[in-house]
């Protein structure tokens, strides 16, 4: 199967030819990626953290669980699975202050999950905490918290997902129970 290398374009270049496409890209500095489909059980486990966190987020916060732009540095954007950010955001194609950032692995996803996103989502000064959640089905990968002090530090995920930075604990059973 032959591949056609995408030529290399600017921030705006991206931006402006990914209005007119119909299928969802993230940019990697240079050049359009292809977002694959998710799976049922990527899905659920989207629909459940969404769920437990939008009935405990006090009302100064939105939760979203739709694909959404984050530009990170230096120069790509990302689609995070669900994002937590101050209420009242409006009109933007993009997300300019998300506070809560969560990504669920997926196989595709995973090397950019755990290697290239955290490095990416630390130059967004108003992200707290990133956590990155496994598929239900999924037990070689335990979910891990990362967070900003002066450094990120990696935490994993016990009984519960908590993000102090919102006044938020998510019992992990409410997501995968």
């Amino acid at each position: 199967m032959n591949v056609i290398a995408r030529p290399r374009m600017s921030l705006a270049e991206f931006l402006a030819w990914e209005q007119e496409q119909p299928e969802r890209y993230e940019f990697d500095g240079s050049r359009p990626v292809a977002m694959n489909g998710g799976t049922l059980d990527h899905a659920r486990v989207i629909d459940r953290i969404t769920d437990a966190l939008k009935s405990r987020v006090s009302a100064e916060y939105e939760v979203l669980g739709v694909p959404l732009k984050v530009a990170t540095q230096p120069a790509r954007i990302r689609y995070p699975d669900v994002v937590v950010l101050p209420h009242g955001q409006t009109g933007s194609l993009r997300i300019v202050e998300p506070i809560v950032v969560i990504e669920v692995l997926s196989p595709s996803t995973r090397k950019a999950d755990l290697e290239e996103k955290p490095t990416e989502y630390a130059t967004v000064p108003s992200i707290l905490a990133y956590a990155i959640l496994p598929v239900s089905g999924d037990t070689t990968t335990k979910p891990v918290a990362l967070r900003r002090s002066s450094n990120w530090v990696v935490e994993p995920i016990g009984e519960s997902l908590d993000l102090p930075e919102i006044g938020v604990v998510v019992p992990m059973d409410a997501v995968y129970g």
